[in-house]
């Protein structure tokens, strides 16, 4: 990795901090935080992991594992928060109806939150679940960035076409400048440097520029 990621060495020494069920249950709300969220199997936890060289979010063939808000400590004035998967049949609606309350209640008041990853699975994008995280970050103003994991799964053709799609999906229905997009595969580690320049920004890192809306 070159000098002009300074989120790198942050990031390989990225220790869990806490769970949480409830907001209240949340650390001091101060500093900065990213927060990463997903339609269950979305491949979530593995993008974490990737970026940040440790197996911090544990992962499960098993959708919908992530169950509280997890918190990654990068230093004392960062973190990174692994949120609850969402859409998968099998979890009981109760508990479906906990995670949304609670979920709802850490977007709205959190206030070192400075940015959200969205990870949607590149062959089933733009859910039920996407489309109300772009509406939430169109309607707050919150810095969103996409992944658009399991990239490997396609072709380079294909992949660069579903991209381009997703793209212009979200340029017509939510504007040119509500997220940011990208590939990404972390068996391959495929759009890891560029993930981590939009995290360094995010989190007061990085240069002056403007966070990577690149289609690679």
């Amino acid at each position: 990795m070159s000098s002009k990621n300074p989120i790198l060495g942050l990031c390989q020494q990225a220790t869990f901090l806490i769970s949480a069920a409830k907001v209240d249950q949340c650390p001091e709300d101060q500093g900065r935080e990213v927060a990463f969220a997903g339609r269950s199997n979305a491949g979530k936890s593995s993008a974490l992991n990737t970026l940040t060289h440790a197996s911090l979010a544990r992962t499960s063939k098993t959708p919908g594992r992530t169950q509280l808000l997890n918190f990654f400590r990068l230093d004392d004035e960062r973190r990174l928060v692994d949120l609850p998967g969402y859409g998968y049949a099998k979890v009981p609606i109760p508990l479906k109806q906990h995670w949304q309350k609670h979920l709802e209640a850490y977007l709205g008041s959190r206030e070192s939150l400075c940015g959200l990853i969205l990870l949607m699975d590149i062959r089933h994008p733009l859910t039920e679940f996407d489309c109300m995280m772009l509406d939430w970050s169109k309607a707050s103003g919150m810095p969103l960035h996409i992944l658009l994991t399991k990239a490997d799964k396609l072709a380079f053709g294909a992949a660069k076409n579903a991209l381009l799609k997703v793209r212009q999906a979200i340029q017509k229905d939510w504007g040119d400048d509500v997220a940011s997009i990208q590939l990404f595969s972390a068996p391959k580690r495929q759009g890891v440097e560029e993930a981590q320049q939009v995290l360094a920004q995010w989190l007061g890192l990085g240069e002056d520029d403007e966070s990577g809306d690149s289609a690679s």
